[in-house]
């Protein structure tokens, strides 16, 4: 194990493509960081875009866990998250601009930077956009 925490994500099933409507679930921990060390942990499932033009985001789903005198957080316990996948957006994945789904983790020590973890799932199964050629007509 390092010095340095480390977001662990594990979906239910190490399922990594869902349908929209379907629940998707999973659980996290974070390695190398003691519960006196933890301040807050964010859970967000998200959408992000990637590609030319400006980038969008948005979060369908977060949950924040703040530590406190009488319930600390001992961030090396498991934790489960579940929530029910929206319509839409459907990942894609084209030449010009992607849409990534994933459950984000963001731990907040008392002392340092945060850590972020991330883990990408597919929602939907849009076909990859590629190069057509056509063939030319018969003369």
């Amino acid at each position: 194990m390092s010095d340095e925490p480390t977001v662990v994500i594990r979906f239910e099933g190490d399922q990594r493509v869902h349908r929209p409507g379907e629940p998707l679930a999973g659980e996290y921990w974070i390695e190398s960081l003691a519960a006196e060390q933890t301040k807050a942990v964010e859970v967000s499932v998200l959408w992000h875009t990637e590609g030319k033009g400006d980038e969008d985001m948005a979060v369908h789903e977060f949950w924040r866990r703040d530590a406190g005198d009488d319930h600390p957080i001992d961030p090396r316990q498991p934790e489960r998250f579940s929530t029910t996948l929206p319509n839409s957006p459907l990942s894609y994945d084209g030449q010009i601009i992607k849409v990534r789904w994933c459950v984000r983790v963001r731990v907040f020590p008392l002392r340092g930077k945060e850590v972020v973890g991330e883990k990408r799932f597919q929602l939907g199964d849009v076909p990859a956009v590629g190069i057509r050629t056509v063939a030319p007509e018969a003369s």
